[in-house]
């Protein structure tokens, strides 16, 4: 399942070891209501990958350190250091391949 990042240190720890998915969102974006339950069902499935969402509108410190202009940006971090980047919405066999 995945979990909902409040503050800048909760998200600067998450990223800092393994792999993390973010998905940057905001409530009001209907892309991003369409990717949310693609994105909560991908995260049970693969448990190898942690899957955390931040909301640009509450933490918008943290969407401009990684340069998120468009929303849903969902960016893969490895040991802290992003590896990829998927700009807009996604299948659930996108994000599966996506997630590896």
């Amino acid at each position: 399942m995945a979990k909902i990042l409040n503050t800048v240190d909760e998200f600067n720890t998450q990223i800092s070891q393994g792999t993390t998915l973010v998905d940057f969102y905001a409530d009001w974006c209907g892309p991003c209501k369409m990717l949310a339950p693609i994105f909560e069902q991908v995260s049970t499935e693969n448990t190898n990958t942690a899957f955390v969402k931040v909301n640009t509108d509450e933490l918008g410190e943290i969407a401009n350190k990684y340069e998120v202009r468009s929303i849903p940006t969902i960016i893969k971090f490895e040991n802290g250091q992003e590896v990829a980047r998927h700009v807009g919405m996604m299948g659930k066999d996108q994000l599966v391949d996506f997630s590896k």
